[in-house]
Order: C-alpha cells, then sequence, then structure tokens
C-alpha cells in the first residue's frame, strides 16, 4: 500500500496556504488521514487550519500508545472516529479559552478519513466542503461556498452535533482512495500551450496512475499539468490518495 500527498497554494493566493494535511499510523493497524481548508475570508486562515492538523496528530499518537497497553481493539470503526472527533472538540474549546481565540480564527474545514488496514475497512467524515475519490466514484461535499465549519458548533452538546452529521462514507475492499479540499475543482488555464490537448485535473490527479511507483506522484502530475497543460489550482489545495 502506498500513501501519496501534496499541498499547494493556490495562484490567487499570496501570502499563506491555507489547507493543511496530516497522515498519521494509530497503533500498528489503522491509519488516520486528514485534509483541512481554512475560511479565506476569516481570520489567519492557515492557523486554524495547521491546529486541527496538529491537534488530530497529537490525538493519534495518544491512541497509537494506548492500543499498544490496553489491547482490547473493539472494531468498531465508527466509533472510533466519534471519539477522535470528540476528543478534537475538547481540545480545540481548551485552547480556544487558554488562547482567548475567536470563532473566526478557528474556521477550516475537515476531510478525516480512518482506516483499518488489517480489516481492510474505513469511515470517511467530511465537515464542510471537499471531494472524495474511491475506486473511480467521485463524491463532492458542497454547501454553494458556504461551509458548515465545526468551529460554529463548539458551545452545542457534541452527542446531539455527531447524530446530525450526514457527510459519512463507509468503504471496504479499497484499491484506490482520494481525499480533497474542494481546490481540487479550482483548476483553471493561467497561461497558453502549443498544441490543443485537453485534460480533466480531477481524474489526472485522483484516478490516473501515470508516476504510481513515485512517492512524488501527486507533485509530479501537478507540475505536468502546469507546464503542459498551462494549469493550475487557483484555490490552495491538499490531496492525500491510498493506493493498493
Amino acid at each position: 500500500m502506498n500513501i501519496y500527498s501534496v499541498l499547494q497554494i493556490g495562484d490567487y493566493h499570496v501570502n499563506h496556504c491555507e489547507d493543511f494535511l496530516i497522515t498519521k499510523k494509530i497503533g500498528s493497524n489503522k491509519i488516520l488521514c486528514a485534509v483541512m481548508d481554512g475560511c479565506s475570508t476569516a481570520m489567519e486562515s492557515q492557523f486554524a487550519s495547521a491546529l486541527l492538523g496538529k491537534i488530530l496528530r497529537k490525538i493519534s499518537i495518544e491512541k497509537g500508545y494506548q492500543e499498544l497497553y490496553q489491547h482490547n481493539q473493539s472494531g468498531d470503526l465508527e466509533g472510533e472516529l466519534k471519539t477522535i472527533i470528540k476528543e478534537l472538540f475538547k481540545e480545540i474549546i481548551a485552547l480556544k479559552n487558554h488562547l482567548m481565540l475567536d470563532e473566526k480564527e478557528l474556521l477550516t474545514t475537515l476531510i478525516l478519513l480512518l482506516y483499518d488496514v488489517k480489516r481492510e475497512e474505513g469511515i470517511i467524515l467530511s465537515i464542510g466542503d471537499g471531494l472524495v475519490c474511491i475506486n473511480g466514484k467521485i463524491t463532492e461535499f458542497e454547501r454553494d461556498n458556504k461551509p458548515d465549519y465545526l468551529a460554529y458548533h463548539l458551545k452545542e452538546d457534541f452527542e446531539e452535533w455527531y447524530a446530525n452529521q450526514n457527510q459519512k462514507i463507509f468503504f471496504s475492499q479499497i484499491k484506490d482512495i482520494s481525499i480533497a479540499t474542494d481546490g481540487i475543482s479550482s483548476f483553471a488555464a493561467v497561461k497558453k500551450t502549443d498544441h490543443d490537448d485537453q485534460i480533466n485535473p480531477i481524474n489526472y490527479l485522483l484516478i490516473d496512475t501515470e508516476n504510481i511507483d513515485s512517492e512524488e506522484m501527486l507533485s509530479l502530475k501537478l507540475k505536468r499539468l502546469e507546464h503542459y497543460y498551462g494549469m493550475k489550482p487557483t484555490d490552495d489545495l491538499a490531496i492525500i490518495r491510498i493506493k493498493k
């Protein structure tokens, strides 16, 4: 199994990439992947997406130690995902209070993937906008560019909020799976080319297998899109792709 990832600032952005990504093992059998997209109209959006990524890394490390010493793996992936999100809530609330952060400093989308390598099954939860591709089938989560950010709900009862989350995908026996921020849909022609060849950037990045033997597959594809097809993402972009 190979895991590829890439993070790129959008062509319309200047100072910061407001997207973030994380891939982290939990114990010996599970993998946690996440992509975040900070809200461009909020405050210091790159901080919000990076903060959630760092918290998720911390939670993954802690859960890895728990599995190592407790040996009580239930196999309930959705239950484990819920626990991770609940811990994320608690950590964000604690940091918000400790650092006296404004809600606008915490606005970021989140697509979280939890995969059990041994059982070959997993779950994806999307909180806000983004795109998922499983074995060539694309699912896009979009709310007219008005994502329902997690930070909007920090004062709510967690159990009630989680029960209303319906942007979930369960999967098993996957061969190729990707999660991406909505920058994947923002590719545009930024310079002229000397040919008329056309390409679908989403299919090329998430389905096509060119350069599959290279750890830098996604970076190489982005370079080809730019230098041969004259296309770049105008919005920030984060992609994680798992290929078996």
